[in-house]
Formats: C-alpha cells, sequence, structure tokens
C-alpha cells in the first residue's frame, strides 16, 4: 500500500542540532587497580573534574535520518524498538508494530529490504523487542513469546530457538528474559523467581540452553502500593545489566560500583568511581510529579481530574533517601563503558552527559549526546538511537562520532 509520501528521508537534516566539544582536549584520568583475595580486579577511579571533556566529537546533526509522518509503508514506524548497523553499513530497524526487521542504505537510508514479521512461522513473531548484530554479520532477534531467531546478512533465515525453561515459583511459571546479545553471540537474560523484587541473571548460548548462571539480585529498592499500583520508589535504585567485551555489567545504580561477571559465572572485575551522595529534596519532588502528571496521555474525559489524582498517588509514594549514582550503563563496539550520569527532575540540560571508562575499566572522561535521541548502539565511528517527535513519529538516526585522543 502506497500513502502520499512527504517526508521519508532526511539525510544531513536535523530534527534537533547539537554542538559538540570535539575541539576540547581528551582528558585521560589515572585510576588505581587492585586484586582482592578472591583475585577480582579493583579499579578505584577520582571523579572527573568538570569540564573534562574527553574530546570525542557527535556531529552537529543526524548522518542520515530514516522515518516519515506519511509516505511509503517501510518508512513509517509504529514504534521502531531497536537498531543495530551491519559492517558494510546497512541499518536494521526491528519495528515492534509490524514486527518486521526494516534494512535500510546506511549511506543513504533508502530501504533495501524487509525480514520476518508477524506470524508463528521460521523467522517471524508475535512480539519483536530487539535486534543485534552478532560476529560475522549475523543478526539476532528476539521477542515475546521468548521466540529467539538469527538471519545470515542477507536476511536469510538460519536457526530459531526457544529458551528451554521457565522457572518455576510459587506464583506459577515466570519466563526468561532476553536483555543482550554478548560478543560470543550468547545471550544475556534475566528472570524472576519468586517475587519482582528479585531477578536471577543468567547467560543462555545461540540454541536456547542455559550456559551459565549469574546469581541472584535485588532488581530495586522496595515497592510500595500505592493508589492500587505496585509503585518503586521515587527517585529509587534499580539493577543495571549489560554487555561489556566478554563480560555481563550486573550491578545496581545505588552506588558508583560497576559489577562485571566473566563467562564461567564467576565475578572478574569491580570498577569504582568517587561519588557525591545527593538527597531528593520538596522542590525535587514536586517538579517530578508535575512532570510525571503532564506526560499522561491525553485520552479520555477528565484529563485534569486524573492528573490531579495522580500528582495525590505520586505525593504518597515513599521517596529514595539518595538519587541513583548513575542512570545507565552501555558499552561501545570498541569496548568502552559508557555511564550515563544521572539527571534529578528539574535540573534536565539540553544533552546527555557520559563518563567513559576504557575497556580496562579506567575513567577517560566525559562526552555528551544530544537529549532527544535514545541510543541503542555505539560504534567505532557512529552513534545509532531514534528520535519521537511531538506527534509520536520516530525516526532512527545515525550521527557521526569522532574519536580524538582516549
Amino acid at each position: 500500500m502506497q500513502r502520499r509520501h512527504t517526508v521519508a528521508l532526511l539525510t544531513g537534516l536535523s530534527i534537533l542540532t547539537f554542538a559538540c566539544r570535539a575541539g576540547d582536549a581528551p582528558v585521560r584520568q589515572s585510576g588505581t587497580e587492585v586484586r582482592d583475595s578472591a583475585d577480582i580486579r579493583i579499579i578505584e577511579n577520582p571523579r572527573p573534574a568538570e569540564g573534562s571533556w574527553l574530546g570525542w566529537g557527535v556531529g552537529h546533526g543526524p548522518a542520515v535520518t530514516i522515518g516519515a509522518v506519511e509516505g511509503e509503508d517501510p518508512y513509517i514506524f509504529e514504534w521502531a524498538i531497536d537498531a543495530t548497523r551491519l559492517s558494510d553499513g546497512r541499518i536494521v530497524v526491528a519495528d515492534y508494530g509490524s514486527m518486521e526487521l526494516r534494512v535500510f542504505d546506511g549511506a543513504s537510508g533508502t530501504h533495501l529490504a524487509t525480514w520476518g514479521g508477524a506470524g508463528e512461522g521460521p523467522g517471524e513473531f508475535g512480539e519483536l523487542n530487539a535486534v543485534e548484530r552478532l560476529p560475522g554479520d549475523s543478526i539476532i532477534a528476539w521477542g515475546w513469546p521468548l521466540r529467539i531467531a538469527v538471519f545470515d546478512p542477507e536476511g536469510r533465515f538460519v536457526r530459531g530457538s526457544l529458551l528451554e525453561r521457565q522457572a518455576e515459583t510459587t506464583v506459577g511459571l515466570r519466563p526468561v528474559m532476553p536483555v543482550a546479545a554478548m560478543d560470543d553471540g550468547s545471550i544475556l537474560a534475566s528472570v524472576n523467581p519468586a517475587h519482582i523484587d528479585t531477578l536471577v541473571v543468567e547467560l543462555w548460548d545461540g540454541e536456547g540452553r542455559l550456559r551459565t548462571p549469574l546469581g541472584s539480585h535485588q532488581a530495586h529498592e522496595p515497592r510500595t502500593w500505592v493508589g492500587g499500583i505496585n509503585r518503586t520508589q521515587t527517585f529509587g535504585w534499580d539493577l543495571k545489566l549489560a554487555p561489556w567485551g566478554d563480560l555481563a555489567v550486573v550491578t545496581s545504580s545505588e552506588r558508583y560500583e560497576i559489577r562485571a561477571y566473566a563467562a564461567d559465572g564467576t565475578r572478574a572485575r569491580i570498577v569504582r568511581m568517587e561519588h557525591l551522595p545527593r538527597s531528593p529534596t520538596d522542590a525535587h519532588i514536586e517538579e517530578y510529579v508535575h512532570e510525571a502528571a503532564e506526560e499522561m496521555i491525553p485520552m479520555g474525559e477528565n484529563l485534569e481530574d486524573r492528573r490531579a489524582e495522580a500528582r495525590d498517588d505520586l505525593r504518597a509514594v515513599p521517596v529514595a533517601e539518595h538519587f541513583p549514582a548513575f542512570a545507565s550503563v552501555m558499552s561501545d563496539r570498541t569496548g568502552h563503558l559508557w555511564v550515563e550520569e544521572y539527571e534529578a527532575a528539574g535540573e534536565e540540560t539540553e544533552s546527555v552527559l557520559w563518563t567513559v571508562f576504557d575497556p580496562a575499566g579506567h575513567v577517560l572522561g566525559l562526552v555528551e549526546t544530544p537529549e532527544e535521541l535514545e541510543i541503542f548502539e555505539i560504534g567505532e565511528d557512529y552513534i545509532l538511537g531514534r528520535v519521537v517527535d511531538e506527534l509520536w513519529v520516530n525516526y532512527v538516526q545515525l550521527w557521526t562520532l569522532e574519536r580524538v585522543g582516549g
């Protein structure tokens, strides 16, 4: 089906603009490295001084933007939930609405092919949640009901699997949920074994078999029932899971300490950085309550009454003693670890601030990325992510990344 084509490709044009700091001198910090009695490598890092820009430059605007308000079907995303870039530059976008993997030229943004789709057959999905590149440019994608599908670089279905077991609990069966693909093709996954406050973290192989348990971990600060909803504490910490080279990061944001596990399940590395905890103020809480209520989708009648009720409920939720030490963590394709600095409600800036660590865990310096860009993947010379405009139209964007020093 064709729609009137208005905006399909915006190459080199920006929905948003961003000034990079590539001209600043790179900063390398010296971390102290020790090993404890269990032979775990521990790296103690000083906090980079304010303005310690690494010197890596993010482009002033996207090099490629893929998406449309109206146009041909492949450019209309119901929800571009994930994307990855192949070694030849092609961009593969996972669209949650259509359950399709859509392939685009990485230079022009032109649609090249569509793989997968909704269904129960080989290479089809009942729900599509993620897509990632494996070694050799194979593509792995997964979604509910826990179906993993692997395609070759030309989109031919290679194999598929379901994770072999579900965790038996006091409330029935809980499924194993994939989180990310590791460099060796294994899957980092988690499952709630007994209740929603705990996560068991595991590594699974590409055939859907349990490979290595990584332990049971507290998922977040305690929940409280308020307004009929089981809510986490306002400004509370939670558990972060991410690949980091051949290690798996399994760590909470309660303190600035990144814990990483080896493929055999042993804790291999702990990376710490100086961090001064901050406590929320009444102003932070009121700003958070206001922002959350304003973000309610304007559906149905009595919107202002529903917002007032939501504000009352949010004010009744317990507040954490301290803000989280950081907001998120992810690694790039060169093995560097990016840790997103936490922004308190009312203190948001026009960019996202990251502290970057080298592959060994030594802090290098600070990098900024555009505030509106939700990052899916960071490569050697690019950042790939999604922008959503005020009409909820999805655009997948590729930004250049120039690494100067570091």
